[in-house]
Order: C-alpha cells, then structure tokens, then sequence
C-alpha cells in the first residue's frame, strides 16, 4: 500500500548573525508560535524586548515571501525558532594587568509559515 505524502506550502525566512543572544530571542518568539500572522504583528508590535523589533521584521519578510503563492488572511506560524551563532570574544582589561573575556554573542533566527 502506498501513502500519499502532501506537502503544504512553506514561506520561509531566516535571519543570521543577529547580534542578540538565543536566549534573549526565544522569551520573545515562545509569544507568537502557533498564532496566525497577523496576531503575531500584533504581539510583536508592543512587546517591550530588544528582539521584538528584529522578529517583527523577519515576520513581515516570510509574509512577503508567501504572498505570491499563498493567502494572506490564513498563514500562520508553523515554526519558529532561534539557534546559537557565532560568538565574538573581547577583553576587557582589568586590575594587576588581568583580562576578562566578554562575549557578543549572535544568534540565528528562523520563521517558518503555513495556510492555515
């Protein structure tokens, strides 16, 4: 017997090198998984954290990536997630002629949107 695989248009968008930490960027995307676009426009719009601006952005840049192949009024969020990138490392001098080590990191941020 053979099953019948249907694949379900993707809109995809993904931002890397994003000088915040993963850790910052998952509070804020943890909000909108799973809601539909626009709602998450909404929640991303008065969302008072440094990376709700960045994800709004990559959000409206998946909805312009689907709108030629998809409706509007039905994507939701199917994915969402954001990964680890590179960390830059500085020194920091300190007393006794000692270093620190501060770490910038990045991170990698990615949206993946469906019909509902």
């Amino acid at each position: 017997m053979e099953e019948k695989v249907v694949e379900q248009k993707t809109a995809v968008a993904e931002l890397r090198h994003a000088r915040i930490s993963a850790r910052k960027v998952k509070i804020v995307i943890d909000l909108i998984r799973g809601k539909s676009a626009k709602e998450a426009i909404a929640i991303l719009k008065y969302t008072n954290k440094a990376a709700a601006p960045m994800v709004e952005k990559l959000v409206k840049s998946a909805i312009a990536n689907a709108v030629n192949h998809m409706d509007e009024t039905k994507l939701v969020i199917s994915e969402i997630y954001a990964n680890q990138g590179p960390t830059m490392k500085r020194i920091l001098p300190r007393a006794k002629g000692s270093a620190d080590r501060i770490r910038k990191r990045t991170s990698h941020i990615k949206v993946v949107l469906t019909e509902a």
